[in-house]
C-alpha cells in the first residue's frame, strides 16, 4: 500500500511538470523582426501557423486579401469655350471700290487665273488680280481692286488692236489715247497690248507712222542726265524706252518718249530693229 501511494505521487509530480513545461515556458524562435534575437512578440505564432481560427477546422485559412488602394478620381480640366471662328476673307485680299468692273476686265484679257464677275472678292479673284498687278506693276500688288488697278485693266481691255495700219514686217503700234502698245508681225500680235507712258503736257508725243533709225542697249540723254536703257529712237529725239519712275503716276510724263516697264522695254528691244515701222495714234488725255 506504502508502495502504491508512491507510485501515484511520482507519476502525478512528472504530469504537473510536463503541464508546467508546455504551459509556462515562453517559446525562444528567431527575432521575426530581424534586429538579432529576442522573445516572439504575442501573437506572432499565429501569424506564422495560422493558427488562432475555429480549434477543430482542417481547413486552411486564407490570408486576408490586402485593400486595393483606391485612386482618387481626377478632377476634370475646365474646358475652355472655342472661340467663334470669324467671318474670313481671302488674307491680304480687301475688297476695293472697282472689284465688279476688274474681274469683268480680266476675264476679257485672260491669261491671269479664274476670276468670277460677281462684285465679292474670293481666293481665285484675289489671286488673279495681284498677278495682273505683278505683270504691270501695279503697286501695292495686294490683289485690291483700286482706282489704278481700275484705270489699266480698262485700257488694256479696250485697247482695238486692229486700229493699227501695219506693214509686212515688225510694226511697233501705239494708242495714245488709251496709253498702250504692243507689236505685230505678219498680221499677228506678237507683243502686247501693254502700259505705256507718252509725253506729258508741253511734250505731247505725236501722232503718225515712223521708223526706227537708231538703237543702242543704252543710251545716255544730254540734256536730261539720265541713261535710257533698250533705247530705240523714231523721231525727233523721242524713242521706245525703259523708264525709271513709276509707270502709272500720270502727274508726270516723258519728254515725249514711249516710256516702257523693264520686262516690256527688253521684249521690245528684241522684237525691233532698225528699219521696223512705228504707228502711233490718237492722243493723251490732258495734252
Amino acid at each position: 500500500m506504502r508502495q502504491v501511494w508512491f507510485t501515484t505521487r511520482v507519476v502525478a509530480l512528472a504530469v504537473v511538470t510536463l503541464v508546467g513545461v508546455g504551459a509556462c515556458t515562453p517559446d525562444q524562435q528567431a527575432d521575426p523582426g530581424g534586429r538579432g534575437g529576442g522573445l516572439a512578440q504575442a501573437g506572432s505564432a499565429e501569424k506564422a501557423t495560422g493558427a488562432g481560427g475555429s480549434s477543430g477546422s482542417d481547413q486552411r485559412t486564407r490570408p486576408e486579401p490586402k485593400p486595393t488602394p483606391t485612386k482618387a478620381k481626377p478632377k476634370p480640366t475646365p474646358t475652355k469655350a472655342k472661340p467663334k471662328p470669324k467671318p474670313t476673307q481671302p488674307a491680304g485680299c480687301p475688297l476695293g471700290e472697282h472689284q465688279r468692273e476688274v474681274e469683268t476686265y480680266l476675264t476679257r484679257l485672260g491669261g491671269f487665273g479664274r476670276v468670277t464677275v460677281d462684285g465679292r472678292q474670293s481666293a481665285a479673284d484675289c489671286a488673279a488680280i495681284k498677278k495682273f498687278q505683278q505683270r504691270y506693276d501695279v503697286r501695292p500688288a495686294a490683289g485690291r481692286a483700286g482706282p489704278t488697278t481700275y484705270d489699266v485693266a480698262k485700257r488694256l481691255a479696250t485697247t482695238d488692236t486692229k486700229r493699227c495700219k501695219a506693214g509686212s514686217g515688225t510694226t511697233f503700234c501705239i494708242d495714245l489715247t488709251r496709253q498702250t502698245t504692243w507689236a505685230v508681225r505678219g498680221g499677228k500680235v506678237v507683243w502686247g497690248p501693254t502700259v505705256t507712258r507718252t509725253g506729258m503736257p508741253g511734250y505731247a508725243t505725236p501722232a503718225g507712222t515712223f521708223t526706227i533709225n537708231y538703237r543702242n542697249v543704252k543710251e545716255w540723254s544730254d540734256p536730261y542726265e539720265v541713261w535710257l536703257p533698250y533705247w530705240q529712237h523714231f523721231t525727233q529725239g523721242m524713242g521706245y524706252h525703259q523708264t525709271t519712275t513709276y509707270l502709272h503716276d500720270k502727274s508726270i510724263g516723258s519728254h515725249g518718249c514711249v516710256n516702257l516697264l523693264p520686262a516690256d522695254a527688253r521684249r521690245a528691244w528684241e522684237l525691233g530693229k532698225v528699219g521696223s515701222r512705228v504707228v502711233l495714234f490718237g492722243r493723251r488725255p490732258g495734252t
